[in-house]
């Protein structure tokens, strides 16, 4: 024992009895007492450690046979709103489910009506906006044309007309041919 706690550095305890029942023990550098106490301390410290993983590990395994048990509900439940497996039910409990359906039908109906109400309520405010939109165009339109400037509506605008050399065509109104006037706010080369 002392040549093992020579070679390995390590505190070394050693307890005999003999057949007789004599204890004989050796201990390497340290007391009897305080090995002891430093081997009661690791495994104390190792069952703390230890222990709640195990107790955790317990409760996951029961948490999860909860869950699955749940889950086997639901999917039970959701096949049976479904109209499916509904043999094993009773009177009772087809009754109750009917029930159950017919609450969900009146609550899905009265969202998807407030849903169209506020639908419709949109709607007919744009069409009345798009109707005053509409009322107020003749207004707009008066008002446009007073903006308007004056020298073009003063003046009468030009009929097209091709020139060619000297030669001017116009256009006939009342049975004789008018020239155009060269003071016309247009270029001769647009008429």
């Amino acid at each position: 024992a002392h040549e093992i706690s020579v070679l390995c550095d390590a505190d070394v305890a050693l307890i005999v009895f003999s057949t007789k029942g004599m204890l004989f023990e050796f201990s390497s550098h340290t007391s009897m007492d305080n090995i002891l106490e430093r081997y009661e301390k690791q495994c104390y410290a190792e069952e703390e450690l230890v222990a709640p993983h195990l107790e955790s590990q317990g409760n996951w395994s029961l948490e999860h046979t909860k869950l699955k048990a749940k889950i086997e509900i639901l999917h039970k439940n959701q096949r049976h709103f479904m109209g499916e497996d509904l043999d094993p039910l009773s009177l009772k409990e087809l009754q109750n489910l009917e029930q159950q359906l017919d609450t969900a039908l009146k609550h899905i109906r009265s969202r998807k009506n407030q849903l169209l109400y506020a639908s419709i309520a949109e709607l007919r405010k744009k069409i009345k906006e798009k109707e005053e939109q509409i009322a107020s165009w003749p207004a707009q339109q008066q008002n446009q044309s007073q903006i308007s400037p004056s020298f073009l509506l003063s003046r009468t605008l030009p009929s097209l007309t091709l020139r060619t050399g000297t030669h001017q065509t116009g256009r006939v109104v009342g049975g004789e041919e008018r020239a155009h006037e060269s003071n016309t706010i247009m270029p001769y080369w647009m008429l």
